[in-house]
Order: C-alpha cells, then structure tokens, then sequence
C-alpha cells in the first residue's frame, strides 16, 4: 500500500514557511521556493518537499 500524497496550497505553504503568499511568489519566480507543480490551473505544493526544503534550510544553518 503506497503513502498518500498530501498537496498544499500556496496559501497554506506560506504558512508553513511563515510567509505572505506574495513573498512566496517571489521566491517561485526567484527559483528558491520548495517544488511545486500547477494541477488543475492551482499551484500546489506536495507536504514532503516543503518539508524537505525546510529541513535543508536548517542542515545549512549548521
């Protein structure tokens, strides 16, 4: 049985990442936002890579 899939929106990812969704805009436009795909016309991002890109962020800081 595979793992489901959880999807964020853009406005919930910005929360996670304690952000306004147009400072995350910026950074899809800037190329340092988590991976994120449009599905169905909305941007979406997949709950793993957002935490993955949060965990880097931190394995960086050391």
């Amino acid at each position: 049985m595979s793992k489901a899939t959880i999807l964020l929106t853009l406005t919930e990812t910005a929360d996670h990442l304690r952000k306004s969704p147009a400072q995350l805009r910026w950074m899809i436009h800037s190329g340092t936002a988590p991976k994120s795909a449009l599905i169905g016309g909305r941007r979406m991002f997949r709950e793993s890579d957002v935490l993955d890109y949060i965990n880097r962020a931190f394995g960086d800081a050391a």
